[in-house]
Formats: structure tokens, C-alpha cells, sequence
């Protein structure tokens, strides 16, 4: 049954590529306001022991896959900027059930016009939630904290914008409402915080808050790029340092050969609505890879 879902990602992915690229290709033809680009890609990793192996050792299966997209819009001062981030990722050890090991849903979109050389006015929206239910193995039964839009945000910005290249973007918006979804009314029950969310509602507003959104693109050289995303979120109502959210998403990609990858992916993330302490994932991967589109190199 896993190796049949593989499978089926697997195809999807090859098929959302070859579909992309085609339309790459008619984008060239019809219009340059348009540049386009979708990587994406498939880890496995696989162990298994004899019943005698004296070394120790636990039969084991892991698999993720990750698909990102860049749509973006430019013609004199307007611009129209999109990303989409997909990551999933789970392993099976022997007599465990399987357990995440990575689960993303990023999605923004941001509008733009030019005020000087570097600056622009912009309103962005911004999405970020995960696919899959989430649970807490220290527990017996194990607990369900999280699962589709519990917890989702939702991230609105009017601000300004600096980017003296293509590299590198700050937001600084200092108008931003946020609404923070929890739509399982019984989540609290496992999540006593309930991801800031009143209990009993499935939904809390912020209306009034800063909002900041740092971005760095870098090809390190040939083979080798980095991706830095910093998310800050203030809300003016309950200023204080412990309730300042901070998110930081770090990836580093080199290329092995056309079709293979290796990543090396953080997530680090401190909401006081969600826990106290800082929280940090970390993942490495290598497995195939594609990616298309009409955005030049960056050498």
C-alpha cells in the first residue's frame, strides 16, 4: 500500500512537470510579462534486517516529496508576485505507526508597485497550514494535536517593500490582520492552548498588528543554492517579547546530477500560542528531482 502511494506522487509529479513545462514554452511565445517555474521531487529511503543481524537495527521505510512553483507578473510599475511551497514526508519503522517527518502548506501572493528604484507599496496575503494529522507518540494512545486547518493561518499586509535585487526581498508591513483557523472544536482537549484560539470559536482575529517577511535567494555556485525565509508577526494589542511569533525556514539544495538532489531542510518556530519553548525540525534528503520553468540563472 505505501509503495502503491509513492508510486502515484511520483507520477503526479512527473505529470504536473511535463504539463508545466509545455506551458513554459507557450509563455515564451505569447507574452515576457510572465516568468514561470515548478521544481519538485521524491526522496525514499529504505532498511531491513535478517532476524539474526547481531548489529541491531530496526526495519525501517521513509519517503518525502516536495513541490514548489514561482508564478510572477511584471509590466512597468505593477508587479505580481506568487509562490507555493508543498512538503510531505513520512517514515514507518518496524511494529511503530508511521509518523510525519515533514508536512508544509505555504502559499502567498503579493502586489506591488513601484515608489523609487528599490521600494514598493504592496498588499500580500499568506497561507500556511499542513496537509496531514499530526500526533503526539508520547502519549498512550497516542493524541491528535493537529490535522488539515488546525491550525491554519491566514496573513494579510499593506506595507512597503525593499528589494534592491533579485536575491533578496524585506516586507515591512505595518498592517497586517491575521486570522488563525482551528476548526475541530475538540482540539483543545489535546491542545489546552488551542493555537490561541478561544475556546469554543474557530477562528481568532488580530486586526491590529506588524507584520515582516524577510527573503533570501542565493546560488551559492553551480550546483549549490540557498533559500532563507524569516516570518515575524507582532500584534500592537499585547506587545511584550514573549508573544512576538518568529518563523525561519532555511534550505540548501545541491545538485548531484540533472535529475538527483540533495536537500538539507530547518524549520525553526517560537508562538508563544503554541508552546513556550522554541520548536526545530530538520530534515536531509537526497532523491530525484525536476524542475522547470522560464526564470533566468542566477549565476
Amino acid at each position: 500500500m505505501l509503495m502503491k502511494k509513492i508510486s502515484t506522487i511520483f507520477l503526479f509529479l512527473i505529470t504536473v512537470s511535463l504539463g508545466f513545462g509545455q506551458e513554459t514554452d507557450e509563455v515564451k511565445i505569447d507574452t515576457t510579462y510572465w516568468l514561470k517555474e515548478i521544481a519538485g521531487g521524491l526522496n525514499i529511503n529504505q532498511a531491513s534486517f535478517s532476524n539474526n543481524w547481531t548489529g541491531g537495527g530496526v526495519n525501517s521505510m521513509a519517503f518525502s516529496a516536495y513541490l514548489i512553483g514561482r508564478a510572477n507578473y511584471a509590466k512597468g510599475d505593477w508587479s505580481w508576485d506568487n509562490t507555493m511551497d508543498f512538503m510531505y514526508g513520512v517514515v514507518k519503522n518496524k511494529g511503530e505507526d508511521g509518523r510525519k517527518s515533514n508536512d508544509r502548506i505555504y502559499l502567498d501572493s503579493k502586489v506591488g508597485h513601484k515608489i523609487s528604484e528599490h521600494w514598493n507599496l504592496y498588499f500580500a496575503v499568506n497561507f500556511l497550514s499542513q496537509f496531514a494529522p499530526g500526533y503526539d507518540f508520547n502519549t498512550e494512545p497516542k493524541t491528535l494535536i493537529s490535522k488539515w486547518a488546525n491550525p491554519a493561518f491566514l496573513t494579510t499586509g499593506i506595507g512597503f517593500e525593499y528589494k534592491p535585487n533579485n536575491e533578496f526581498t524585506l516586507r515591512l508591513s505595518p498592517f497586517s490582520p491575521r486570522f488563525t483557523f482551528v476548526t475541530d472544536k475538540n482540539l483543545y482537549l489535546d491542545v489546552p492552548k488551542n493555537y490561541g484560539v478561544e475556546i469554543g470559536k474557530t477562528v481568532r482575529q488580530e486586526w491590529l498588528a506588524f507584520n515582516a517577511l524577510a527573503e533570501w535567494k542565493k546560488q551559492l555556485s553551480e550546483r549549490l543554492n540557498l533559500l532563507m525565509r524569516y516570518q515575524m508577526y507582532m500584534n500592537y494589542e499585547d506587545i511584550s517579547f514573549k508573544t512576538i511569533d518568529h518563523r525561519l525556514d532555511l534550505g540548501l539544495v545541491a545538485k548531484i546530477s540533472e535529475i538527483i538532489d540533495v536537500s538539507l531542510t530547518t524549520l525553526t518556530i517560537y508562538d508563544f500560542d503554541q508552546d513556550e519553548k522554541v520548536q526545530f525540525s530538520q530534515g536531509l534528503a537526497i532523491g530525484l528531482a525536476f524542475k522547470r520553468g522560464n526564470f533566468p540563472e542566477k549565476k
